[in-house]
């Protein structure tokens, strides 16, 4: 399973090669939303989503079957940045299920910038 092309297809919203990562009977789950989709709604949700996106895999881990991502996901003009932590099991080097979270990148809260504690990660 090359996740860098799954990642790459998502991205890129092409539901044809989308679906070939997928073993028939996954499934997938947004934590956030409390969404469920078959393979069937998740490509529908992910290539119908407004507007073009990029992103890259920052890291992979891996124990056994279940692959483990975290991905920036971000709009090409950087208007709109997420994080996805995704945890991806293969069956027969397929894609059987995915829970996923994802996050908005943003500011730290004020709170805690008026508390001057913790440093950026990236400048």
């Amino acid at each position: 399973m090359d996740l860098q092309l799954y990642w790459k297809a998502a991205l890129s919203q092409e539901a044809d090669i989308m679906r070939d990562f997928f073993h028939r009977d996954a499934y997938i789950n947004w934590h956030n939303t409390n969404e469920h989709f078959t393979v069937q709604e998740f490509i529908r949700a992910n290539c119908e989503y407004p507007g073009e996106w990029d992103g890259e895999i920052e890291r992979i881990e891996q124990i056994g079957d279940l692959y483990i991502t975290v991905t920036h996901v971000y709009s090409p003009g950087g208007e709109l940045s997420f994080h996805v932590t995704s945890f991806i099991k293969l069956k027969d080097d397929k894609i059987i299920a995915i829970d996923e979270y994802w996050g908005d990148d943003g500011t730290a809260p004020q709170w805690r910038l008026d508390k001057h504690i913790g440093t950026p990660i990236h400048r």
